[in-house]
């Protein structure tokens, strides 16, 4: 249950499938909020009925009251609002920007870069050479644009825990599969910091339960 009023007596259904990276993330935040969902099964398909509810027809969407939105980073900022303890994002201005700063660089120049590979890593097709090159150059590049923005004192952003840790694991936790079934390589290697914060993220409860109940399907 919600900790104050914001959240209190919503019931928010979350659709998606468990084996989505960012379907996990959102359900880890709901569970980080202590607000009250249920998980429906909704694949990402083009299907008039799922693209009401996420343009795009991908995962995860929520629904509240009959209304539905989609896109993690905006679930992740209404979550933050309706339920705003704990808090996910500095109350200093500056701060938060820079929380949303370093997500958008872990989403865009290393899981976004990987996501190019993702077909051959896991679907059995096929990804040309090229693409392979250049998605290994690229994301070379981009894991030096985040180490220069991660903190890890302990936490990505800094003191505090914040959104920027669970886009961390979610997103590295994909990136990283990519990297080892495509290039048989550690996608964290030379970056012992951000190893070692994804082993102390992996035990925070609410992400720990989230990858429990995925173990269990």
């Amino acid at each position: 249950m919600a900790t104050n009023n914001s959240g209190k007596g919503i019931m928010i259904q979350l659709y998606g499938l468990r084996l989505s990276n960012y379907y996990s993330l959102i359900k880890a935040l709901l569970i980080e909020k202590g607000l009250e969902f249920e998980e429906v099964k909704a694949p990402p398909t083009q299907d008039e009925e799922n693209l009401i509810r996420t343009p795009m027809g991908k995962m995860p969407s929520i629904g509240v009251d009959g209304r539905y939105m989609s896109e993690s980073l905006a679930i992740a900022a209404y979550l933050d609002r309706l339920q705003p303890q704990p808090a996910l994002l500095p109350s200093d201005p500056f701060e938060a920007g820079k929380v949303v700063e370093l997500i958008c660089h872990i989403k865009l120049d290393v899981e976004l870069v990987a996501r190019r590979c993702l077909p051959e890593a896991f679907f059995g097709q096929t990804v040309s050479d090229e693409t392979k090159e250049t998605t290994k150059a690229d994301l070379t590049k981009g894991m030096k644009a985040v180490q220069r923005l991660m903190v890890c004192d302990p936490y990505a952003a800094g003191a505090e825990l914040t959104l920027a840790d669970f886009y961390t694991f979610f997103s590295f936790g994909l990136a990283s599969g990519i990297v080892k079934a495509i290039y048989n390589e550690d996608l964290l290697d030379g970056h012992g910091n951000i190893q070692a914060l994804m082993a102390k993220l992996a035990e925070h409860p609410s992400i720990a339960q989230v990858e429990a109940d995925k173990a269990e399907g």
